[in-house]
This record gives C-alpha cells, structure tokens and sequence, in this order.
C-alpha cells in the first residue's frame, strides 16, 4: 500500500449551482469563508463593499471573507451559476507563511477554456454527494483555481495577434458546432493558414481545435439530455454528430459516463434557485 500524505492549503465548505427562475436576487451578506461563482451563462451583478462586478457568461468572482457582498436587480431569467465555499487553513492565512505562490487568482476575469472549468465543478458537486467525506473536493476546487490562474498567465505570455485569432476560431465553434466543421473550414472562414490556427488555439486554450469542437457538442447536448425530450438519435443529430455511435463514445470519454448514464446523475447535483 502506498500512502502520502499531503496539507492542503484550502478546506471547502460546500458548492452548488444556482439557475435562476427570474426573480428575487442575491441577499446582503457577510461571510467568513471565500466564495468563488463561476457564470456559465447570463449576466450576475454583485456588489462588494464599494466595488460593483459584472460578471459575464465565462466570468469567475471571487468574494472576500468579511467583507458585504449584495446582489443589484433581479436575477436573469438566463443567469446560470456554480458557487463554492471554502476556507484558507490556518497555516496559509498569511501571506509570509508562503514564500512562493503556487496560485495567483484575479477577483474577477475571464476563464480561458470555460468548458473544462464547468466539467471540473460538475465533477466537484458529484463527488460532493458521496457519503464518504474526502480531500478530492479541495484537490478539485485547487484544479479549478489552477484554471483560473492560468488564464491570467495566458493574457500575458500569449501573442496578442494569435491570441486574438484563437478567440476568432472559439467564437466560430460556439455558433457553428452543429455543423460540420473542421480545422481547414475554420481557417478558410478566418483566411488563415490551417496549421498555424490549430498551433495558435492550442497554445490559448491548451486543446486542439477537434477537442475544442467536441467539448462543445458534448456541452450542448448535456443540455438537450436534462431539457428535452429527443431520442439519443436527435441530440447527436442536432449537436453535430453524425453517427450515435460515435456520439457515445465522445460523450463517454469526455463526461466518464455514458450520455443515459449521465443523465441519470445528473438529477443527485445539488441545484438551488433561490
């Protein structure tokens, strides 16, 4: 048998998903933990102490401990958000406790890859439902917030030109995943050389443009699995895929479930509306 032992910086408290109904907003609070809110989609606003946020669909926020944090007008009807509780441990309250930074989190910014982030907090709240309390939520919450830190890291090595045309590619795979897409179509829509695209957006995003495009689909038909009433032939169909199949098998590898299974997993996520 092999045991490590390992301390943690971070000891959580709990997470969920918020999808709003359209009304009420977030209360006036003052907490003694941190939180960090992942928007997946719609718009949250939220204003802590003096400073207000807008915090956009592949935004993340992180709130102080000990500081007022209220939320401003209604919930969207769209808004859509993970949220997780966590402390620092005693021994890494301070900063001289830590002669080097592993982690440097922005309050507030844009997550690089927002559909690796969102598997990471389902993965977070299915493991949260375990009966069997272990460090696989802090070990998980530490990869979210490696993602985070990434995105900074990213923002300021990448070359803005390649970058930019890397968020082009990005944009395109969101509206057009439906379709049958590829490296060389997206290159020709963007009159860029296809090898160089493929170079540049993995260099962004660490993924290729194929992963990129698949995470997508996958992405979608989550959603059509939980929302709507089709057979697994129709959402393949719809979210681009042309055999069911294959469909499977990206879907199996990307969410470690098949798509039924899945589905049935999904309903033991701790959601709330309010």
């Amino acid at each position: 048998m092999l045991d490590l032992n390992i301390s943690l910086p971070i000891s959580v408290q709990n997470g969920g998903l918020f999808i709003s109904r359209g009304v009420g907003r977030h209360p006036q609070r003052e907490l003694d933990s941190w939180e960090l809110i992942f928007v997946e989609k719609g718009i949250l606003t939220i204003r802590e102490n003096d400073t207000l946020f807008s915090v956009k669909e592949g935004e993340s926020l992180l709130l102080w401990p000990h500081r007022k944090h209220v939320g401003v007008g209604t919930f969207p009807s769209d808004l859509k958000f993970y949220w997780l509780h966590f402390e620092l441990n005693a021994q890494h309250n301070k900063k001289s406790d830590l002669p080097v930074s592993l982690i440097s989190l922005p309050q507030h910014g844009q997550v690089i890859n927002p559909q690796y982030v969102i598997s990471l907090f389902r993965q977070f709240l299915s493991e949260q439902e375990s009966m069997m309390r272990s460090s696989a939520l802090e070990l998980i919450l530490l990869l979210i917030m490696q993602q985070l830190s990434v995105a900074v890291l990213d923002n300021t090595h990448t070359d803005n030109s390649g970058a930019v045309l890397a968020y082009k590619a990005q944009q395109l795979i969101r509206t057009q995943f439906h379709l049958p897409i590829s490296t060389s179509m997206l290159s020709s829509q963007l009159h860029c050389n296809a090898d160089y695209l493929g170079r540049v957006y993995r260099q962004t995003f660490q993924l290729t443009i194929t992963e990129a495009i698949h995470r997508q689909r996958v992405h979608s038909a989550e959603k059509m699995l939980i929302g709507d009433a089709c057979s697994l032939s129709e959402v393949a169909e719809r979210c681009g895929f042309q055999d069911v199949g294959y469909f499977r098998k990206v879907f199996r590898k990307a969410m470690g479930l098949t798509p039924a299974a899945w589905k049935r997993r999904y309903s033991k996520v701790h959601i709330n509306s309010d």
